[in-house]
C-alpha cells in the first residue's frame, strides 16, 4: 500500500479539544472497520506540504454506510445530521464538527468503490488512516468556482507537487465528459508555472486539445439550451436558469441531483451568506465547513 510522502498530523493547526474529538471519531471508525477516507486540509497537507488551520475534518464515505456511521457517532454522544441528503452529512460535538461526504455538492462525483483503490496511508492525529486519492481530490476541487471560493490554487499546488505521480489515464477517465474543466486547469498550470509546463504529460495535453479541435471542426449541434455553469457554482448561474430559461446542468444526466436537491441547495445560499456576513466561505467537496461545494 502506498504511503503519503508527507503525512502531517496537524496537531498544531487544531485546538486540543477539537483534536481529541477528531482522534476519537477516527479510532471509532477504524475499530468498526467502516471504509472511509480522509480528505480536505489533512489530505492536502499530505500531498503538498501546505499546512493550514482547519476547523473541521472531511471524511469521504459511501452513502450506504452513512446510517452505520451515524449510529456509531451517536453512541459516542455526538449528534449526526444528514444536512444535505444529496452529498453531505455532519457529526457535531458541541461547536466542533466532522463532514461526512458521499458525493460532490454538484452531484457528479459520488463516492464509490473506485475511491477505495490504492489509497495512501498516513497518520492523522496519531491514527493510521487512508487518504483520498489525488485524482479524486483533484476532481472534487476542479468544480469549486464559487464567487467566494475558488480551489484553482489547490489544484495547481497538487499538480506542482505530484505531476509525475498522477494516474493520468485514470484522471481523464474520471473527468469524462467534463474534460474541458480539466483542460482549463491544466492550461492555467502552465501559466502559473511557466517553467514547469513540461511536467504535464504531452500526450495528456494533445489528447484534450485534440478533442477541442475535433469539436471546433464539427457543425453546430442542436442547442439544448443547457447551462452547465451550475456545476461550477450553485449561485452565480441562477440568473441563467431562473431568468433566461436555460436547463440547469445539475438536472441533466451529468449529475445525480434531483429538482428537490437543487431546491434545498439553492435555499441554503442566503442562510450561508447570512452566517458568514455575506462574504465568507460557503460550503463546498474539500474543506466542508464551506457548504457551497458544487
Amino acid at each position: 500500500m502506498p504511503s503519503a510522502a508527507l503525512a502531517p498530523s496537524l496537531e498544531d493547526e487544531v485546538p486540543l479539544e477539537t483534536a481529541a474529538f477528531f482522534r476519537r471519531a477516527l479510532r471509532v471508525l477504524v475499530d468498526a472497520q467502516v471504509p472511509f477516507l480522509v480528505g480536505g486540509a489533512f489530505a492536502h497537507a499530505c500531498f503538498t506540504g501546505i499546512r493550514r488551520s482547519t476547523k473541521d475534518l472531511d471524511l469521504f464515505i459511501r452513502r450506504e454506510d452513512y446510517e452505520r456511521v451515524a449510529l456509531l457517532m451517536q453512541t459516542e454522544g455526538w449528534r449526526a445530521e444528514l444536512t444535505y441528503p444529496h452529498w453531505l452529512a455532519k457529526v457535531y460535538a458541541g461547536d466542533d464538527f466532522i463532514d461526512l461526504i458521499f458525493n460532490s455538492g454538484n452531484g457528479i462525483a459520488p463516492v464509490d468503490e473506485r475511491w477505495f483503490r490504492n489509497n495512501a496511508q498516513a497518520e492523522v492525529l496519531g491514527v493510521p488512516v487512508l487518504i483520498a486519492n489525488l485524482e479524486d481530490g483533484l476532481l472534487s476541487k476542479a468544480f469549486i468556482m464559487e464567487r467566494e471560493r475558488y480551489d484553482g490554487a489547490d489544484i495547481a499546488h497538487l499538480l506542482q507537487a505530484n505531476a509525475e505521480h498522477l494516474d493520468w489515464p485514470g484522471l481523464l477517465e474520471r473527468f469524462g465528459t467534463h474534460w474541458r474543466v480539466l483542460l482549463a486547469h491544466l492550461t492555467l498550470f502552465g501559466y502559473i508555472y511557466p517553467g514547469e509546463q513540461h511536467r504535464i504529460p504531452r500526450w495528456v495535453m494533445e489528447t484534450l486539445l485534440g478533442r477541442l479541435t475535433a469539436e471546433l471542426r464539427q457543425p453546430p449541434t442542436d442547442d439544448f439550451h443547457v447551462c452547465a455553469g451550475t456545476l461550477l457554482s450553485r449561485a452565480q448561474y441562477l440568473h441563467d436558469v431562473e431568468r433566461l430559461g436555460y436547463v440547469d446542468g445539475r438536472l441533466t444526466p451529468a449529475s445525480t441531483m434531483t429538482p428537490e436537491d437543487v431546491a434545498v441547495w439553492t435555499e441554503a445560499i442566503p442562510a450561508q451568506q447570512a452566517q458568514t456576513g455575506g462574504n465568507g466561505c460557503s460550503p463546498n467537496l474539500e474543506d466542508s465547513h464551506d457548504p457551497a461545494r458544487p
